[in-house]
């Protein structure tokens, strides 16, 4: 949701596409999903070069998509938003807020939502996933540099950085404990889940006690580690 304009993106559809270039509330963004590690993050779609789209290159990085933009074909970090090859390398995407939630629950909570079509223009079985069972098996089909145990490799867990400092938290335990206060990096932070909009914020306290949402990264456990090595883990 920006502003009034609330749109919802169906898993079936990006488990094809994969990212998705729309104009939300009149903000120009690319909504994006990568399968194979189960990351979904909104992102402004403006760069240094103006307003631009973004494409799926084909190409990965510890199993993560690498997008392109079209203006320069730089390639980019989809978990982390960040330039990795080409003339823009080392810029970074700003992160837009999303909401991981089932159909059901927008069609109650949000009935006037926009909700992506199957009409897409192209012959796919959006019935169908083309990784189905992928997220019951611990192995992955490209290897990645780091491998932690402390979780299984596919659970789900949404993963913040705060000054410089990472940190993951398993989806079953934010559903547990629906109110998690926590601090790490000397920072305070507090998460919050509703169980009735199955809506999950994160707010970091700042030295005056006021709060600023941080926008987390949803995915596999494997794919957060091996992005962040050093990443601590709330389970």
């Amino acid at each position: 949701s920006i502003g009034e304009d609330t749109r919802f993106y169906p898993f079936n559809i990006l488990n094809w596409h994969e990212i998705v270039n729309d104009t939300v509330g009149g903000v120009p963004v690319s909504v994006t999903y990568c399968p194979l590690c189960a990351s979904a993050v909104v992102y402004d779609r403006t760069t240094s070069q103006g307003l631009d789209t973004l494409g799926v290159s084909g190409f990965l990085y510890q199993s993560n998509l690498l997008m392109y933009d079209r203006a320069t074909d730089s390639l980019w970090d989809q978990a982390k938003g960040e330039s990795v090859v080409g003339s823009l390398t080392g810029e970074k995407l700003n992160r837009r807020a999303s909401d991981i939630v089932s159909v059901a629950i927008v069609r109650e909570e949000w009935p006037n939502a926009r909700v992506l079509s199957t009409v897409t223009g192209y012959v796919r079985q959006y019935n169908l996933n083309p990784y189905g069972g992928y997220d019951q098996i611990d192995s992955t089909y490209f290897p990645v540099g780091t491998v932690d145990d402390r979780a299984r490799s596919k659970e789900l867990v949404y993963g913040v950085v705060v000054d410089g400092m990472a940190k993951a938290y398993t989806l079953d335990a934010i559903r547990s404990e629906q109110r998690i206060q926590d601090e790490f990096g000397g920072v305070k932070v507090l998460i919050q889940f509703d169980p009735k909009t199955e809506k999950i914020r994160f707010l970091r306290f700042t030295s005056t006690d006021e709060t600023e949402e941080i926008v987390p990264l949803y995915g596999f456990w494997f794919a957060w580690v091996a992005q962040y090595p050093q990443t601590a883990l709330y389970h």
